[in-house]
């Protein structure tokens, strides 16, 4: 029981790691600085989402909850594909400027709502 509990402590540190790092980096690209002149903030994220994916992984192995199995894990699935691609339109530098602060709302919503049927286990956040 303490190892699920160590790494769905260390899956939430990283959740919000993630997310922190992804506001900076996004904040700071629409400010026009100059944030990937920073290694830090190149290599951090990876770094970061390495370990938020692996707990990830290992906490589905130790449950026995899967993907395309358990819904509320699926709408998460779906919506971090979502979210992935939203994030590197907001931060790609082929985007217009004009849109990438578009991109970059759409990411953090769609990061909200992973939040959401993280915490309620359910796809409708317990509404439906």
């Amino acid at each position: 029981m303490f190892d699920i509990l160590w790494v769905k402590h260390l899956h939430v540190t990283c959740v919000g790691l993630s997310i922190g790092l992804f506001v900076v980096r996004g904040s700071l690209e629409l400010l026009s600085w100059p944030w990937r002149h920073w290694r830090l903030l190149r290599m951090a994220p990876h770094l970061v989402d390495t370990v938020l994916l692996s707990s990830a992984l290992w906490m589905v192995w130790r449950t026995g909850q899967y993907p395309f199995v358990d819904t509320w894990l699926t709408a998460k699935v779906l919506a971090l594909l979502v979210y992935i691609v939203l994030g590197r339109f907001a931060l790609g530098k082929n985007t217009p400027q004009r849109q990438r602060p578009l991109f970059f709302a759409a990411a953090l919503l769609s990061v909200a709502y992973i939040v959401g049927v993280a915490l309620t286990r359910s796809p409708v956040w317990g509404l439906g």
